[in-house]
Parts: C-alpha cells; sequence; structure tokens
C-alpha cells in the first residue's frame, strides 16, 4: 500500500508521470494494492482466532499498522532523500513496540 499510496509523489519528476491526470494515479494505484489485498485479506482470514488462527482482530490490526509504518519509514528513507528520520520518529516506533507488547499480553 505505501508504493501505491505514495509511489506517485516519487513519479512526478519523470516527464511521462508528469503528465498524468489523477484518474490515471487513482487506478494504477489501486492496481498496485490489489496485490497486497491478495495476500492480507487471506492473512486476516486464517490468522484470525475465529477461524483458527492465533490472533484477535485486535492483535492482527496492530500487526498490520506496525509493518505498515515500518515500510513506509523504509522506502520514504530510501526514496525520498529530503526528508530525515528524527528523535520524534524514533520515540514513535517506541510507542508502537509498546502497543505491540501491550496487544500481545496475555
Amino acid at each position: 500500500m505505501t508504493l501505491a499510496w505514495y509511489g506517485h509523489l516519487k513519479l512526478k519528476g519523470y516527464s511521462v508521470a508528469s503528465k498524468w491526470g489523477v484518474f490515471t494515479i487513482i487506478v494504477l494505484s489501486w492496481g498496485m494494492a490489489f496485490f497486497e489485498y491478495c495476500f492480507q485479506v487471506p492473512a486476516n482470514k486464517f490468522g484470525y482466532i475465529g477461524n483458527g488462527g492465533p490472533f484477535s482482530l485486535v492483535q492482527l490490526k496492530i500487526i498490520q499498522e506496525v509493518l505498515s509504518l515500518l515500510i513506509f519509514t523504509i522506502f520514504i528513507l530510501f526514496s525520498f532523500k529530503n526528508e530525515s528520520f528524527t528523535t520524534n520518529h524514533l520515540i514513535s516506533f517506541l510507542f508502537l513496540i509498546g502497543a505491540v507488547y501491550f496487544a500481545f499480553r496475555k
């Protein structure tokens, strides 16, 4: 989803993509996101405790959000050189680790 939602911001500098309208970007993004959904939906289905998996709905959502933010951070640091990783971001990640801890605590 990160590439689908934010990748077009990087494409702005390329001559071909600079002429694309918002509708083209939306269709392209939906096409890219489709493949992630092909993995995410079955992962939730088989991972949910109500279907025999080991995780509650809250735990599945916490896993998804933490992975999404981790991938997003890696993506922007490699793709957008004008963005920086600050102390505030590090502290935010520490709080996310705390969220994971408390979500999975028995």
